[in-house]
């Protein structure tokens, strides 16, 4: 087989569609309600369409670093809080922070110092 290939050994790899996972669900059609912006509104603060703006609010179509942070600019908040808080969650531990006043909020953080250092279960 001087200089012949042998075709023998050829492999013929098919491409299989990877399943995509389903999204983490993100707060932003909460956060956008809860600052009374409509999809329209605040696709045009950002810089994006409504309709671009409700499927990355269902999960459809994802979101980059970049989009985060111009949201999270126009709705007042962090963009980790657009990730992990709910804003009209009343009884979610950040709800009752902004509630609070200066001297609640030491108290607070007093109260659960003391709960991390005791524990709450009785042995």
């Amino acid at each position: 087989m001087d200089g012949a290939v042998d075709r023998t050994h050829i492999v013929c790899m098919v491409r299989t569609p990877i399943k995509s996972q389903p999204r983490q669900h993100i707060f932003l059609r909460e956060w956008r309600q809860h600052r009374g912006y409509t999809l329209e509104r605040l696709a045009g603060m950002i810089g994006t369409t409504h309709a671009t703006l409700s499927r990355i609010e269902r999960g459809q179509l994802p979101y980059n670093q970049g989009f985060l942070e111009r949201a999270a600019e126009m709705l007042m908040c962090e963009p980790a809080d657009l990730l992990v808080r709910n804003p009209e969650d009343p009884d979610g531990i950040w709800s009752i922070w902004e509630r609070a006043k200066p001297g609640e909020r030491r108290q607070i953080v007093e109260i659960a110092k003391t709960l991390l250092r005791t524990g709450t279960e009785r042995e």
